[in-house]
């Protein structure tokens, strides 16, 4: 039987990965690119702060293609909205018609992904979706994934925690108001090793800067 062509929306961190995992141990699919933002201006992830550098670094060990979606560093919803239409439309055109989602229980970051995307004619997966996020995050680390934190809301957690790795240890340490997943945008992560890895990525963590209102971890290669 073929598998049904699908791109994943694709962060480079724990949530992307655990969902690209369930897409690929599923044996349903074909996972044809991996769909991510980048800001021109700075060459690194939308919201998590990563290097490009490395996200095509987690591609490469992942055997799946990184298709960038550039953005101004002032973007607006619709120049967002715009530059996603062009990929999807791409997408579409080449047979595609399924992207995956590494979200948890938002409800309305679901109905607006699902929303924009039958605007294209294509459809929304959620793999993890209603998944308990203190057993998921536990189920991350004990299937072998490692992951750093590269960026953390002050509001919501102490700076400090930028940087740290994602372990037991921190989830033990993060307060009760705070997510295990960080579903709620408390922070963001890094995901440089894991069983769809074929090698483990060497990284370090730099400085800590606060800039935009977010703690932002400098993840880079070692």
């Amino acid at each position: 039987m073929s598998r049904e062509p699908i791109v994943m929306s694709w962060s480079g961190g724990k949530d992307s990965a655990m969902a690209l995992w369930e897409l690929l141990k599923s044996g349903v699919y074909d996972v044809r690119y991996l769909l991510t933002t980048v800001t021109r201006d700075y060459g690194r992830v939308s919201m998590h702060g990563v290097r490009e550098g490395l996200l095509r670094r987690q591609a490469e060990m992942l055997g799946v293609p990184l298709d960038v979606a550039y953005l101004s560093k002032r973007s607006s919803n619709e120049e967002y909205e715009s530059v996603m239409r062009e990929k999807l439309e791409r997408y579409k055109s080449l047979g595609i018609g399924l992207v995956a989602f590494g979200d948890l229980f938002l409800e309305d970051i679901r109905r607006y992904r699902e929303e924009r995307m039958s605007r294209v004619g294509m459809s929304c997966r959620f793999p993890l979706w209603g998944e308990p996020t203190a057993e998921l995050a536990r189920r991350f680390i004990s299937s072998g994934f490692r992951a750093v934190l590269c960026t953390v809301d002050p509001k919501a957690l102490d700076c400090g925690f930028a940087g740290r790795e994602f372990s037991g240890e921190f989830l033990r340490d993060i307060p009760e108001n705070v997510d295990p997943c960080g579903e709620n945008g408390e922070f963001h992560t890094f995901v440089y090793d894991g069983p769809i890895f074929r090698e483990r990525i060497g990284i370090r963590v730099g400085e800590t800067v606060l800039r935009d209102s977010f703690c932002f971890a400098d993840v880079l290669a070692a």
